[in-house]
């Protein structure tokens, strides 16, 4: 059985705490600050256990031509890539008035993706409580590496990869001595529910029993990433948006600020309601049985010294039972 994992400040991920809901604001945030101070203040007020953003050093993550393509679509911010991503990312010292924000001001946790070697570095001069890698680096094991020399928790998503490269994951990070999580992702914006496959949670509790399982979702609803929890599923993570209508790829699969307060309200329900794998009578259930339940009463008088046979008695709800 896996070990607690300290993800923070007086907070831990493992079976016996409730699971750890992140609100992904990813770049949902429109490229504006204030924005993006609204949306951690929703994801506070909505139970989320921690805010989460994505932090790039544009030139170490994207080569030259990479930056330079035309990038013209309807959820373009840009003339080209490079003017796209500029818009959207935050200074430095943004990530740290944000962070501000978030834990002074809200109360809640805050980190982000780390997109390259630059910005574990910078997260890492944050101090945040931990480093999340996202799918698209899953596969970059240098870059995992040199998130576990940091010495800080990682909670790394597994979108686009097949088993034999989670495997990889799992030896490269263990190998390095990292204290990580595994969360099960599909990175299909949104992905049907038929793709989603929450039985992998199965295989990795299976694969990796010394390790924390999540979930991070790109559906739309909330049902499948509460089935995910009662799988197993320690950390949740999940888009929120203050509109779905906005410019953006990720906001058809986000939650509104209402609907993500209904997905915490619905697994912290689950939660208790998975209680204890031990079937026994419940005090709860003392009036339905005195009411309901049987007894064994004879067919019909019966003389004394009579020897009972099987014909002679029947179960039946008689008075009540106390």
């Amino acid at each position: 059985m896996a070990d607690d994992l300290n993800i923070g400040p007086e907070r831990k991920i493992g079976m016996s705490h409730p699971c750890f809901i992140v609100a992904e604001i990813g770049q949902n945030h429109q490229g504006d600050i204030n924005i993006a101070k609204q949306l951690i203040s929703a994801a506070k007020a909505s139970g989320a256990d921690c805010v989460k953003f994505q932090k790039s050093c544009l030139v170490e993550k994207f080569n030259s031509a990479a930056l330079e393509r035309p990038y013209l679509g309807p959820n373009s911010w840009g003339d080209t890539y490079k003017e796209h991503k500029q818009f959207l990312e935050f200074s430095l010292d943004q990530f740290r008035e944000l962070q501000e924000f978030a834990t002074r001001q809200e109360g809640v946790m805050f980190s982000a993706s780390a997109m390259d070697m630059v910005s574990i570095d910078e997260l890492d001069s944050m101090n945040v409580p931990f480093i999340k890698i996202g799918s698209g680096d899953a596969n970059n094991l240098p870059l995992l590496k040199y998130a576990t020399s940091k010495k800080r928790p990682l909670i790394i998503s597994t979108g686009m990869q097949d088993m034999s490269t989670v495997r990889a994951v799992y030896r490269t990070v263990k190998a390095a001595g990292g204290q990580f999580c595994l969360c099960h992702c599909v990175s299909a914006y949104p992905t049907p529910p038929q793709q989603v496959n929450l039985r992998v949670l199965d295989t990795y509790r299976w694969e990796f029993p010394d390790i924390h399982v999540g979930y991070s979702g790109h559906e739309l609803g909330t049902a499948i990433s509460v089935a995910a929890v009662a799988l197993g599923a320690r950390v949740l993570e999940r888009h929120i948006t203050l509109d779905k209508s906005w410019k953006g790829s990720d906001h058809i699969c986000s939650l509104t600020p209402e609907e993500f307060k209904e997905l915490v309200n619905q697994v912290r329900t689950v939660e208790l309601a998975m209680g204890s794998p031990v079937k026994s009578f419940q005090p709860n259930e003392r009036p339905c049985y005195n009411k309901l339940g049987k007894s064994v009463v004879a067919t019909r008088p019966l003389p004394h010294g009579h020897v009972i046979r099987d014909s002679d008695i029947i179960a039946k709800v008689s008075k009540d039972l106390d």
